[in-house]
């Protein structure tokens, strides 16, 4: 079974051209490997993490495993909706093991520790990420860095960001949707 773990960014535009990098990435990972079962490892925050769960789970043998960051009832108010929060309990009973991290005395450091857990149990990690700094601590940038520091391989799905101090979409690039790969 190979290990696609995730980290990217929550607010997304353009999603059909997300989809279709996500979608490139996955394929590349199924050549790589063929004939294996892949397993998503994802704390299924909103967008990034919640796109390649998704497309992971819809293909057969396919299983997923949640880290998660806070206790479930802390976590859901990060989700900016009722619907939101519907499609991770949805998620999250598909799951096939979910991992509680350990307490941790700010919300930003559990977020980190979910993402150390995901770099730790990955094959690959697959980032839907703009390329810049990260916007807090253990953000997707410091995740890809270390995943990039330990040569793991790394599908990067080129989307754009959120405004900083916002909760509106960047306005895209060309690259919106664009893959590189790292290690393959």
């Amino acid at each position: 079974m190979i290990r696609i773990g995730v980290t990217g960014h929550r607010i997304l535009a353009e999603p059909d051209k997300i989809d279709r990098g996500v979608e490139e990435a996955l394929g590349r990972v199924e050549e790589l490997f063929p004939g294996e079962s892949l397993s998503v490892v994802s704390a299924l925050a909103e967008g990034a993490d919640r796109i390649v769960a998704w497309r992971v789970l819809a293909r057969a043998r396919a299983c997923l495993v949640v880290p998660l960051p806070l206790a479930e009832s802390d976590y859901i108010r990060d989700f900016a909706s009722e619907e939101s929060r519907a499609e991770f309990s949805t998620l999250l009973k598909r799951a096939s093991r979910i991992e509680r991290m350990p307490p941790a005395p700010a919300r930003d450091q559990a977020y980190e520790a979910a993402g150390e857990y995901v770099l730790n149990n990955s094959d690959v990690l697959l980032t839907i990420w703009d390329g810049r700094p990260a916007q807090g601590v253990g953000g997707t940038a410091d995740i890809v860095s270390r995943a990039r520091v330990r040569k793991l391989r790394i599908a990067w799905v080129h989307a754009s960001n959120r405004a900083p101090g916002t909760n509106q979409p960047a306005t895209p690039g060309n690259e919106q949707g664009q893959v590189t790969f790292e290690n393959f």
